[in-house]
């Protein structure tokens, strides 16, 4: 199984994303320096709700070093919804799930086509 590195301040970061986003959805892109997801950029215009959240990708800066995503999703649930594989499909990279109750346990990352990526926390 493929691996993926992120910083524990960014991994923490994000699971307070989530959690002041609930009961809705936030929305991502990762950067990525030497092998390690280092710093994420917000969703441009983010319309969310409990179920889906929205932004205007015209908005978003063309940027090599974003390599991933990362959502939330509201519920107990960590895998990718049909939806989100469409999405994940157009944005390539590793896609990460955050679900409630947000924390580091109930944090999934996947492929593309939805396949399992195995998450290492570094320092």
């Amino acid at each position: 199984m493929r691996e993926v590195k992120i910083r524990r301040e960014l991994l923490e970061y994000l699971l307070e994303l989530a959690r002041n986003a609930y009961p809705n959805e936030f929305a991502g892109f990762l950067r990525e320096k030497d092998g390690v997801f280092e710093e994420v950029l917000i969703a441009p215009n983010p319309h969310s709700g409990p179920r889906s959240v929205f932004f205007d990708t015209w908005m978003l800066p063309y940027d090599e070093s974003v390599k991933g995503t990362v959502h939330s999703h509201p519920s107990p649930n960590p895998h990718p919804s049909e939806a989100d594989l469409e999405f994940f499909s157009k944005f390539g990279g590793v896609h990460i799930i955050i679900a409630w109750p947000f924390t580091e346990e109930s944090v999934r990352a996947y492929l593309s086509d939805g396949s399992g990526v195995r998450i290492r926390i570094v320092e």
